[in-house]
């Protein structure tokens, strides 16, 4: 990475709009690619983003533009905080913009339907990128809080030792706290289960049930995913962390969660596209839980929580069927 100080990021949703404050807190010339040009219109002129992040003043390090070849412009650090089932076809458009030694981070929380890679393989799958220049953000980041400037810390992940920390430079301020990382593995397996548990514990939190109901799916949730990533090579220890436990934690007990919410929606009764047409927010869980479950099948590991989500957001249970087949569930030990 050769520094020039510019970022470029894509896009202007929630996540995108707070991580660019971050970014331009901690001094880098950001540029927020908008998918929508009223919106970007609306951030250079009103100062705020409207739309996704109402009465939060932008700084002035950050502008916005709906033209992806000038936010690329000069950029030597690309970040992605699109959808991740959209990125592909995204990123293809994007990628002949790309400077050649520019370091591409990913904020997403997926794994892609039907080649079932994680954001970071198709990143390089894309554009061509070594391992050196792919790196991955994850933690327990709600974008309201991370907007306000409350404290948060997350971690920085990639192949290469160095860059992970030469991005954590970039990133780290006052209210911002980054750990390096190179199992991004890892931290993108926890990143993306985590969507999917938050769905089961929202559901839990629609039907009416409290703290022990809750604490036991984020309990057991953990051990899902920790038994997923560690087959796929994964450090048990990240899982621990920030990108694990740190972010499964926030997701499960906030209602800034938009998987939370989500499935306290499903737990009151909605169906899967009632809650698509009321908000424009995505739910990354409802998106990839049948991935990260053909995933787990695909490696032999029981998933029962992956699995019983995602029958309840394709409509073939409801939500108190899967609560109470989770009680039904053979009994065993609980490390096996």
């Amino acid at each position: 990475m050769r520094p020039t100080g510019k970022v470029a990021v894509f896009s202007a949703g929630s996540w995108g709009t707070a991580f660019s404050m971050v970014l331009a807190d901690a001094g880098n010339d950001v540029t927020l690619w908008a998918r929508r040009e009223e919106v970007a219109a609306a951030i250079n002129k009103t100062r705020e983003n409207p739309e996704y992040l109402p009465g939060i003043e932008l700084p002035p390090g950050v502008s916005a533009t709906h033209d992806a070849a000038q936010a690329l412009d000069g950029a030597d650090l690309v970040v992605l905080a699109t959808p991740s089932q959209t990125m592909r076809g995204n990123l293809t458009e994007w990628a002949p913009h790309i400077a050649d030694d520019a370091v591409i981070v990913s904020m997403m929380k997926g794994v892609e339907l039907g080649s079932l890679k994680r954001m970071s393989e198709v990143i390089a799958e894309v554009t061509g990128a070594g391992p050196e220049r792919v790196a991955v953000i994850s933690g327990p980041n709600l974008a309201m809080e991370i907007a306000r400037r409350e404290p948060a810390a997350s971690v920085v992940a990639c192949a290469d030792e160095d860059v992970a920390k030469q991005v954590q430079a970039r990133i780290h301020t006052a209210a911002f706290r980054p750990y390096t990382s190179v199992d991004v593995l890892g931290c993108e397996v926890g990143g993306a289960y985590k969507n999917v548990v938050g769905l089961a514990v929202g559901m839990a939190v629609g039907l009416g049930f409290g703290d022990n109901t809750t604490a036991s799916v984020i309990t057991r949730g953990l051990a899902e995913t920790a038994r997923l990533a560690m087959a796929l090579g994964a450090n048990p220890l990240t899982l621990m962390g920030l990108a694990g436990l740190g972010d499964l934690v926030a997701t499960c007990s906030s209602p800034l969660s938009r998987n939370r919410t989500f499935g306290v929606n499903l737990g009151k009764g909605m169906t899967t596209e009632e809650i698509y047409a009321s908000t424009r927010q995505v739910a990354e869980g409802a998106k990839s839980c049948s991935s990260l479950l053909a995933l787990a099948q695909r490696t032999g590991v029981d998933a029962p929580i992956a699995q019983h989500v995602d029958a309840v957001v394709a409509g073939k249970m409801t939500a108190q069927e899967m609560m109470d087949a989770f009680i039904a569930r053979d009994t065993k030990a609980e490390t096996d």
